[in-house]
């Protein structure tokens, strides 16, 4: 099964406002490709959640519930410094590389600019859906 690593943009994105991250989240929680995250990033999705959408704990501890039902954790033991302009970013890298991901899905000009890192191909969730036997069916 295809592992993907989505940047926490996606996460919000497809939380709070639907679209395509939205579709991209129902075929993952759906078991159509494995999403892979660290917990540096499911920390920075919750405070992000909290601090600029004010989203209550309980709705966070509802969201992570969900997403513990269908993510691997993996535990990066590397650091990255790729991208200079924006450290955070690196934190996607670094979980793509440890959780072995076949490809990372970003909507973040950063990492988008890289094309691949690794290997891995990173490309917007457009390209994902289009592209992936997850989104044939949508």
């Amino acid at each position: 099964m295809t592992r993907v690593v989505a940047d926490t943009n996606i996460y919000i994105s497809a939380l709070l406002f639907g679209g395509l991250p939205g579709t991209f989240l129902d075929l993952a929680l759906l078991g159509a490709f494995t999403l892979v995250v660290s917990r540096v990033l499911l920390t920075e999705l919750e405070e992000t959640l909290r601090r600029k959408f004010a989203l209550s704990p309980s709705d966070i501890t509802a969201i992570r519930a969900k997403l513990a039902s269908v993510v691997v954790v993996v535990e990066p033991q590397v650091v990255l410094n790729v991208v200079v302009d924006d450290p955070d970013d690196n934190r996607v890298l670094e979980c793509a590389v440890v959780g072995q991901a076949d490809i990372i899905v970003s909507g973040d000009r950063h990492l988008r600019q890289l094309g691949a890192y690794a290997g891995i191909p990173i490309v917007s969730v457009r390209e994902f859906l289009e592209t992936s036997e997850a989104g044939d069916d949508h």
